[in-house]
């Protein structure tokens, strides 16, 4: 129900009640100008676009609180949107009036991402968690739409995957314990991400086929966790020289259903632990590599060995051959040598006319 009413100082106070029955009120100088606003909230009411005015007054730190909470992840995920909101995002937009954030106020964010230092898929990892926030707060009838549109995000630095040399892996062994030795040798000869490494079980892997059925991950927290995507779910392939590694490892240091690798104590190594232990003997060979580059060295010793794009993301447990081909492209054998040959055979009448012509005459007839 909506009103005119007349006030004692000539203005024109103009009323209404939502579907919730609480009543809003504003003050106008002329009726006209109140009928308008009356027509104007009856009309978004019948698009089905009506916001709240009050609900526009929630500070955006407030809302993004009921939202992170409600969301149904992976502990990665929520890892990951925390992580965004609490050290990116509030700290700049959380006072805010979450309707009065606009487009402007979010590109300076993503300006100030960048000017941290942050790489350009990092910057784009925390856009995303606030697009999706301000779009689940368009969704609730929050605020009108979005300020998340037309968004200039930093484009990528465009470098290239370059895997570490075999010296270089061997180095960094040769610093680690005897008891970690077989892990660089693992993930380099099977492309396993670190998580799926750890979250290996001792009958995951199958000796007799040399094969390493990949089913799920440990994730930083220590937990066991299913795989990301279907396509992470897979059999891997594995040569003598990791089953033999593997053979003695265990021999010395046996593992439990729950996992293939422990440390001293028989516990499941740990995501921090190892990140913590390659750190130490990679600065001490002197050696810039991480232990996802070893996914890398794999990735690139099957291409060098004429293994397809298809072969390649299976194997790696890609969801897609784009993913794949993004990554590694630079790495497959091009047909540049064919490409020269076909259009030297084409312009070279042009730049040498004479020669052609003496090869006709000579031809025999």
């Amino acid at each position: 129900m909506a009103s005119i009413q007349p006030l004692a100082n000539g203005k024109r106070r103009a009323r209404y009640r939502d579907a919730a029955g609480k009543e809003h009120a504003r003050h106008f100088d002329t009726k006209r100008e109140a009928q308008q606003w009356l027509d104007q909230v009856t009309a978004s009411v019948v698009r089905g676009d009506y916001v709240d005015p009050q609900a526009g007054r929630t500070t955006v730190a407030v809302y993004a609180a009921s939202w992170e909470a409600i969301q149904v992840s992976s502990e990665g995920t929520r890892r990951i949107v925390d992580n965004a909101l609490r050290l990116h995002v509030l700290p700049v937009l959380g006072g805010h009036k979450i309707a009065t954030v606009r487009r402007s106020h979010v590109q300076a964010l993503v300006k100030e991402l960048e000017g941290k230092g942050l790489s350009a898929g990092s910057v784009r990892n925390i856009y995303e968690v606030v697009a999706r926030l301000f779009d689940a707060a368009a969704e609730d009838r929050v605020i009108a739409s979005t300020p998340c549109r037309r968004i200039a995000l930093p484009k990528g630095d465009g470098a290239e995957v370059v895997p570490p040399a075999l010296e270089q892996i061997e180095a960094i062994r040769s610093h680690l314990d005897e008891r970690w030795q077989v892990i660089p040798l693992v993930l380099a000869g099977s492309g396993l991400r670190i998580g799926e490494l750890l979250g290996l079980g001792m009958f995951d892997v199958d000796y007799l086929r040399r094969s390493v059925r990949v089913e799920r991950q440990r994730l930083q927290s220590g937990a066991l966790a299913p795989l990301k995507s279907k396509t992470s779910r897979r059999t891997v392939p594995i040569g003598e020289v990791v089953v033999e590694a593997l053979t003695a490892h265990l021999a010395a240091h046996p593992g439990t259903d729950e996992a293939l690798f422990t440390d001293e104590w028989d516990d499941p190594l740990t995501y921090r632990r190892w990140k913590s232990l390659w750190r130490a003997a990679a600065t001490t060979a002197g050696v810039d590599a991480t232990s996802h580059d070893l996914r890398h060295f794999a990735a690139s010793a099957l291409i060098s060995g004429g293994a397809s794009v298809k072969q390649v993301q299976t194997f790696l447990g890609h969801s897609s051959a784009v993913i794949t081909l993004r990554t590694y492209a630079h790495m497959f054998p091009g047909d540049e040598d064919r490409t020269r040959n076909v259009l030297d055979a084409a312009l070279r009448p042009v730049l040498s006319p004479s020669a052609d012509s003496v090869r006709t005459e000579a031809a025999p007839r």
